[in-house]
């Protein structure tokens, strides 16, 4: 897989947006993998102020596209997103989103088919942690937020039962 970032755009994103897209490669494992390509795909560009304002945006293959069968050639046909993110705000001094000349991109290829209301836990996670622990802590979360859902929707006098010792 590559990333590919057009920092004044692409196509009718030209100078307006940042265009980000994905592309699948020809690799040694492909005879193993399933094709069409059919995961989401999410792209989180970092707000480096810690006010965690991250720009998400996701996109599903459209699996009838070449851009999403298996590589024949070096690389398949680009596909993304080209109005990632407006040029109008990364080019304001003192932005949350470069420092020191720096951006920071996370891409996630969601094989897990994570539920979206766990991704913002997801790409907070330190990058530098393994895959193993990554996808620990974030069963743990998932579970976390399932079991405080179940109390909060409970009905208040099975609640009210189970809390006293009568």
């Amino acid at each position: 897989m590559r990333a590919r970032l057009y920092l004044q755009g692409d196509g009718n994103a030209k100078g307006t947006h940042m265009s980000l897209f994905f592309v699948l490669m020809k690799g040694d494992h492909d005879a193993v993998l399933k094709w069409p390509f059919n995961y989401k795909v999410t792209f989180c560009l970092y707000d480096q102020s810690g006010q965690n304002q991250n720009v998400i945006d996701s996109f599903r293959p459209d699996t009838k596209s070449y851009s999403f069968q298996r590589p024949q050639s070096e690389m398949n046909i680009a596909s993304g997103i080209p109005k990632f993110f407006p040029l109008s705000i990364i080019k304001q001094d003192g932005n949350n989103y470069v420092r020191d000349d720096t951006m920071f991109i996370k891409i996630i290829v969601d094989f897990a088919e994570l539920p979206k209301m766990i991704l913002p836990y997801a790409l907070s996670l330190n990058s530098g942690l393994p895959c193993h622990v990554q996808q620990d802590l974030i069963s743990r979360e998932i579970r976390r937020r399932h079991e405080a859902d179940n109390v909060y929707t409970a009905n208040p006098l099975d609640l009210a039962s189970a809390n006293t010792s009568c």
